[in-house]
């Protein structure tokens, strides 16, 4: 009898939590393509909701010391119907572990410890960050294209972006992009390299030719 009691208390307990954890909606936007794809700068992405909508959307970008040093002009997001611009002046830095990105203005689940940010862009440097509103209205399920130019000599970021669970300016951000699934910014050497390789075995080819 007290195991059939117990079961319908956690039962009960868990109807009550659900309904909660479900409007909190904490990682439930989505940014494609996601780890570990690496794109090139400019970078094309697409964002989205699992379900519902996300208001009062917010671009956060985060990237290493050797980008921002390296930057040679403003960080440029572009969406359909805006544009919105990230001087070097308004990234902040940080290299304590234990700091949450952004400090104020989200719940403790929305935010991003500056240690697994540095984890995620394989660095133990200092980072900086810094994020604006941008798009036009609230994110859905219908995924919103955007693109960023990063102006950077060693281009290396993260984009993530931020938003609210109700329609209201004074809530705190409560819904991101979970922590391991953010889209990179760096460079493409890939199609480089295999160029070089197939240059390298025709070069070998005409050598062996030659010696026959």
């Amino acid at each position: 009898m007290n195991k059939i009691v117990l079961l319908s208390l956690v039962v009960l307990i868990m109807a009550l939590v659900s309904p909660v954890l479900a409007t909190g909606g904490t990682g439930q936007i989505r940014i494609q393509p996601a780890l570990p794809i690496m794109l090139s700068s400019p970078a094309t992405f697409n964002v989205s909701v699992t379900t519902g909508s996300s208001y009062y959307p917010q671009i956060l970008l985060v990237m290493t010391n050797a980008s921002y040093n390296g930057l040679t002009g403003n960080v440029v997001v572009k969406w359909a119907t805006g544009t919105v611009s990230f001087a070097p002046a308004d990234f902040t830095g940080d290299n304590t572990n234990g700091d949450k990105v952004p400090p104020t203005g989200a719940t403790n689940g929305a935010n991003y410890p500056v240690g697994s940010l540095k984890s995620h862009l394989g660095t133990t440097d200092m980072i900086w960050w810094a994020y604006k509103p941008f798009l036009s209205g609230p994110l859905t399920t219908t995924p919103t294209q955007f693109n960023i130019t990063l102006p950077s000599a060693h281009p290396r970021m993260l984009v993530y972006v931020l938003g609210k669970s109700t329609n209201s300016a004074t809530a705190l951000f409560d819904m991101k992009v979970p922590n391991t699934i953010p889209g990179f910014i760096v460079p493409e050497p890939g199609p480089i390299l295999l160029s070089l390789g197939s240059f390298a075995a025709f070069g070998l080819y005409a050598v062996k030719r030659r010696r026959k």
